[in-house]
Parts: structure tokens; sequence; C-alpha cells
């Protein structure tokens, strides 16, 4: 009997080590999505609260992050499996009222936001837990225990030794599998949700060439290109203008529609003006597959700089840049940038930062900052020729302070902007920083 016991151990040992991992990426069953937005002259967080069954409730909330006054958001939510739409309206606030929609199935989704007269086409994919086959071996191992441990215990009543043991024995057995399973089920990854993506693996010699060709890992898909363009061509100071980004890839030429959540938002774009004196952080919409716009103005003339931060699945971040030229006069019509623009002296340590060192910088805030994209805070760096961007977040730094750590790639003057949400408001806060080169005197 103890030789049988062994053996059943080292059986379960292996059945528990050769489990495959799961290819999950970027699926998270059960929590909340968050969607960054810049729709109707405004910056929203679409929240799509987790859900736990189908048929079921939907919950779609608005978080306003700049002032609105009871900004309408209608929703059309459709399955991409069944084309099945159901329809709501969310309103924008510092602190939304969920709209509840009815989901039918998990899968791929879509969800249309339109507001004011700009429309986003949002896809995400429904999830839900499905029951795990370990909870299964589990609960199975203590019934089946359970059950031949009574037997054991009766037929022990009735005299009947051999038997007795033989079924003791069994339940010793269904015991020792439950334990394991326990013990190592912490160790497994988990399995992937109802809904989730079909892993596709890899082939490893298109993934490579590709990958060699634009940048992306081995074994995986290419980086998107880019290409940035505003309609009309030569926005004029003041007046609204739109900026596209489409994205194709670069192998087979079609609309790159594979972009995963980057710290809750499909992309980042950076706007700024070629002095520096203009800048936004900004959310573009996706209007179509490959395709993503965003409205805005600028207050005076000259060359703009844009830079696009996004993310392809299996693939890896990158940063997308284009440049374009505003005509005009100087302009005095609001352009909608995050306000309000806060002056700052930051504290830097070293006090003459080095290339290729770590900074800290730290700042005072005008109150404790509340989460915005997922961190507390946002540091953007661009040197002044405009040739590079960088963007790191707060280290967690608790009450009205932020800090942050970066290393500057070479000496030169720098350009650097501050971002934190409070209240109804998204605080900017530039300055400048020189960088020294290593080994020059300080």
């Amino acid at each position: 009997m103890i030789r049988v016991l062994r053996v059943l151990c080292l059986a379960a040992v292996l059945m528990l080590a050769g489990a495959a991992p799961a290819a999950a990426h970027n699926v998270t069953v059960g929590a909340d999505l968050r969607i960054a937005q810049t729709i109707a002259g405004t910056e929203l967080t679409i929240v799509i609260k987790g859900t736990k069954r189908v048929p079921g409730p939907l919950q779609i909330g608005v978080i306003a992050f700049q002032p609105v006054t009871d900004l309408p958001v209608a929703l059309e939510l459709r399955s991409v499996a069944d084309g099945r739409t159901v329809t709501g309206v969310a309103r924008a606030a510092y602190e939304p009222q969920y709209t509840q929609l009815t989901v039918d199935r998990t899968g791929p989704h879509e969800l249309t936001l339109r507001a004011g007269n700009e429309t986003a086409v949002v896809p995400f994919r429904v999830l839900v837990d499905r029951g795990s086959p370990i909870e299964l071996l589990i609960y199975g191992g203590l019934l089946v225990a359970a059950l031949l441990m009574i037997g054991g215990l009766l037929t022990g009543a009735l005299a009947r030794r051999n038997q007795a043991m033989l079924l003791t024995g069994g339940a010793a057995i269904g015991l020792t599998v439950a334990a394991m399973v326990v013990i190592f089920e912490p160790l497994l990854p988990a399995a992937p949700p109802d809904g989730a993506p079909p892993t596709v693996a890899p082939t490893v010699g298109a993934g490579a060439g590709a990958g060699a060709a634009s940048g992306a890992q081995t074994g995986g898909r290419p980086f998107a290109q880019g290409r940035m363009a505003t309609l009309p061509a030569r926005p004029a100071a003041g007046e609204e203008f739109t900026l596209r980004l489409d994205l194709v890839d670069g192998s087979t030429g079609r609309p790159v529609d594979d972009l995963v959540l980057h710290h809750e938002a499909l992309a980042h774009v950076i706007l700024t003006s070629e002095d520096g004196r203009y800048f936004r952080h900004i959310h573009p919409l996706r209007t179509a597959p490959g395709r993503l716009e965003v409205k805005m103005r600028a207050d005076r003339p000259g060359r703009y700089l844009a830079y696009a931060e996004l993310e392809r699945g299996d693939s890896g971040g990158q940063l997308i840049t284009g440049e374009f030229s505003v005509n005009g006069d100087a302009s005095d019509v609001s352009v909608g940038a995050e306000t309000p623009i806060e002056a700052v002296t930051p504290l830097l340590n070293p006090a003459a930062p080095v290339a290729g060192r770590p900074t800290t910088i730290e700042l005072s805030t005008s109150s404790t900052p509340r989460p915005w994209l997922g961190m507390t805070g946002h540091l953007i760096v661009r040197s002044q020729d405009g040739t590079f961007l960088g963007h790191v977040h707060e280290m967690g730094t608790p009450g009205p302070r932020l800090r942050f750590t970066f290393s500057f790639p070479s000496p030169g003057r720098y350009l650097a902007w501050t971002q934190y949400a409070t209240g109804d408001h998204i605080v900017t806060a530039p300055f400048t920083i020189n960088v020294t080169a290593s080994g020059a005197s300080q």
C-alpha cells in the first residue's frame, strides 16, 4: 500500500509540474478596464467594470479629469461575434454614475462613444472566469476520500478487515492527491478566461525577419509603421484641426488594429511647439481600424513636433514621431490645453545632472494628486532640438509631492513638463534642466 501511495504522489507531482503555461497577454479577468480618451474638448477616462457572468450586467462610467458641465456620452455596445447591440447614455463627472448595459456573451466587443460631434470605437473583450480543472481535482479528491473513509469505517464495523484497510488506503490516496494539488496550485499559471483571444504560436522565421527589420522582439509581431498628418494639411492658429495617425503592418500593408492598452490608453500623444511654449498630452480616438484621430487647436504659428507612444500586442512599446506647421498669427483663442499651468522650481539631485547617470527630480504640488492614467504623476522630457522624448512616472511619494528618477541620454538643455490630476483639473508644470557631460566640472 505504501508503494502505491508513493507512485500516486509522484504521478501527481509530475502532472502538476508539466502543466503548460497559458498565454494571456494583456488579459485580466474580473478587472476594471480604464481607457483614456480626449473627446469633446476634454480629457475623459472610460471605465468598463469587470463582469462575473454572461448573460449579465456590464457597468460603464465616465470620469472627467477636466471641468465639464453635465456632458452626456452616448454608448453603443456591440458583440463582434453576432453583431448584437445595446445602447445607453453615461454622464461624465468627477465621481461617475455607472450606466448598466446587458452583455450576452464573452469575447470581442466594440464600445462606440459619442460626445459632442466626435465618435470613437473602443475594442475590448468581455472576460469571465471559467471553472478551473484544478478546483475540480481538489474537490473530487476530497469527495472520493470522504466516501472511501465512510466505506472503510462501515466495512471495519462489519469485521471485514482487509476490505476496510483497502478503502482506508484509497481515502488516504484521495486526501494526498488533493493536498498535493492545494500545495502546488499557486505555482501554476491561471487558465485563460472565457472570451480570451486564442493562443497562436509565433512563426519564428517570419517573426525574426520582421522584427529585425522594424525593431520588434524576435518571434513576435513587428512594430507598427505610422504616418502622421493634419486635416487640413496647413492648420491656422486658433482654428480647430484634426491630427491623424495611420498605422500599418510593414510586412502586409494592412491596418494595425491590435493595439493593447498602455497605461490606460491605446496611445499617448505628446504635442509641443518647437520652442516648447505649447504642450499637450492627449489620447486620440480610434475612428477606424488602424486609424487614431484627435481634434485640437494651436494658439501660435510655427513648427510643431508630435510623438505617439503605443504598444502593439505581442510586440512591445514604441514611439512614432511626426511634425507639421501652423500658419497665421498668434491667437488668444483657448486651445483646450490642460489647465492650470503651475510655476515650479524642482529640486534636483544631483543639483547639476550628469548625462547617463540617474537624476532625482522632486517638486511640491498644490494639493495631493489623484491617480490619472494609473499613476499619481508624469514627467515628460524633450531635448531642445526635439530629437529625444522621454516619459517616466512618479515613484509613489505620499502627500502633495512628486518624485521622479530620470537618466538624461546626453548633455544639453532639456524641456520638461510634470503633470498630475487634482480635483477636476490636470495640472501641467513646465521647467527646463541643463545637463552636463560626464566628467565635466560641476
